[in-house]
């Protein structure tokens, strides 16, 4: 989030539009303010390698609030803007964050989870105003007059800073990602970023359209490698399909990155709502975070052309793999081959999985990192000899070395001694007109150990009875094998479904675990 290159040679250009006011900052502006902030960072007490935290929702202030951290040598953390008091609290503590920036939105949710952090010493609210003058709490402050006369040129001691994100939390409490900060000064960024500058084929000019939230890693540090490139992010405050078409169109998009669950909303809008804008600008669209289904896929090229690119690789960042459009055509599910970090596909004795055959994916890691404060998950994820790393992903490798994912080894299901990995079914479910999203995992049986379970939320306008639900599993048993398949389907009307993209299938599970040993961790 470093624009100070680009505001020397191109001060006007524009840094960044929010897609709904239609605001727009330059790296004139977005320099001076990053600036102002760091001053009031430092006038806070916080040293190269201290931590503070953001928690809002996407806009007008989130960048430089980011950038500010960069250039002063901090550890920013940037908090899910839907979590709740007490999740925010233990974030805030264990990040060790000596200072929150928030929202006036998010203000109630804010001052109940900094009563849990007597170390987090001050709040600035952006939008606070009045409201938070008002409070007679100098712990609070309007973020408007904390940077007011500040000086808008560098501080005098700048350092690199970088992220600190938290895991979703989707399989416990949620770990802070530490990366090593060399002391290097803040033009020159991390190595990580720099592969990831080339994987998304950043470059000065581009005109990217983020549609995510900006606390979530894969979004956050596309938007900040735009910056560093002197390109133009679109930010939009929150995903809608047809606005995402239409933003393409007004502002000539070059670049994007999506989740599959956008593919999905946006090619079951009306025939008439996804012809209606010219797309003709885009030159990659890049998709990630979770598996896409195969059909959706298609779909997806047929309309936008070759332009997709897929990656996979999670926050940690220990590992890469990637796959343009002619590689995934011929290896249809792949998530591409290893770019970056050494790939090991390793069953439950830590051997080789025989080729094709799925096992969980170690990396010998291509870049260095520990959660935070919490050397004992560190530990978990490393193997005995500490050279490799994994995060719980499975999957297998073909005999040309692209690389396929079966599920996370956390929702594997062991129904009658067989290991099922639901991510097929997912797939094959988010495919049928009827059904808007889904989630298959295992639920107590008492002859098989588990069996398959799916909730689905039906498509809108959709009546969800038996019928509906004796139709979807016959549509699975077609495509799959029985095992495979679900024996019994709720539905609800909306699926846990992080913003980012991620199912968040945990608490759905949970509920049909109460009262049985759950031996699925």
């Amino acid at each position: 989030m470093y624009a100070g290159h680009h505001c020397a040679q191109h001060p006007d250009r524009v840094a960044f539009i929010m897609a709904g006011s239609g605001q727009a900052v330059t790296y004139a502006e977005f320099e001076a303010r990053s600036n102002r902030l760091a001053h009031r960072l430092r006038a806070e007490g916080i040293q190269r390698l201290g931590h503070y935290a953001l928690f809002m929702e996407n806009n007008l202030r989130f960048l430089e609030c980011c950038g500010a951290g960069e250039r002063a040598g901090h550890y920013y953390t940037c908090i899910n803007s839907y979590l709740t008091a007490d999740e925010v609290a233990y974030i805030l503590v264990n990040s060790e964050s000596q200072l929150l920036i928030t929202s006036i939105d998010k203000l109630t949710v804010a001052r109940a989870a900094l009563a849990q952090c007597p170390a987090v010493r001050r709040c600035l609210v952006v939008g606070g105003g009045d409201v938070v003058r008002a409070l007679g709490d100098g712990r609070f402050v309007d973020f408007d007059d904390a940077v007011a006369g500040l000086p808008g040129t560098p501080i005098a001691d700048e350092w690199l800073g970088t992220a600190m994100l938290y895991s979703s939390g989707t399989t416990g409490r949620p770990k802070g990602i530490l990366r090593p900060l060399p002391e290097s000064p803040p033009a020159q960024q991390l190595p990580l970023f720099n592969f990831l500058s080339g994987l998304w084929q950043c470059r000065e000019g581009m005109v990217y359209l983020s549609p995510a939230p900006l606390y979530h890693s894969a979004p956050l540090a596309n938007v900040s490698l735009v910056i560093r490139n002197g390109g133009t992010a679109v930010i939009m405050e929150h995903f809608d399909p047809e606005h995402y078409l239409a933003l393409v169109e007004r502002y000539r998009i070059t670049h994007t990155q999506l989740v599959p669950t956008m593919f999905s909303r946006m090619l079951k809008l009306p025939e008439a709502a996804r012809h209606r804008h010219d797309l003709s600008s885009l030159q990659i669209a890049i998709h990630a975070a979770a598996p896409c289904p195969v059909p959706v896929k298609e779909q997806m090229i047929a309309w936008w052309g070759p332009i997709i690119h897929e990656y996979y690789g999670a926050t940690e960042g220990m590992g890469f793999t990637a796959c343009d459009t002619a590689q995934w055509l011929a290896h249809r599910g792949t998530v591409g081959k290893v770019l970056l970090g050494e790939l090991h596909v390793l069953d439950e004795s830590m051997q080789p999985a025989p080729k094709g055959q799925p096992g969980e994916l170690w990396f010998k890691m291509g870049s260095p990192f520990v959660y935070f404060n919490d050397p004992e998950r560190t530990q978990a994820t490393r193997s005995a000899d500490g050279t490799m790393s994994t995060v719980g992903d499975v999957g297998y490798v073909d005999d040309e070395g692209f690389l396929y994912l079966t599920d996370r080894s956390t929702f594997m299901i062991i129904s009658g001694g067989v290991n099922i990995y639901p991510q097929e079914c997912e797939n094959l479910l988010i495919t049928h007109p009827m059904v808007a999203d889904a989630a298959v995992f295992g639920v107590p049986n008492e002859d098989l150990g588990e069996e398959v379970k799916a909730v689905v939320q039906p498509a809108a306008g959709v009546v969800p009875d038996e019928a509906l639900a004796q139709a979807l599993i016959g549509f699975c048993r077609d495509h799959l094998a029985h095992i495979k398949c679900p024996r019994s389907i709720d539905f609800t009307a909306e699926l846990p479904r992080l913003p980012t993209g991620k199912l968040y299938k945990r608490p759905l599970r949970d509920r049909y675990w109460q009262g049985h040993g759950n031996r699925v961790v």
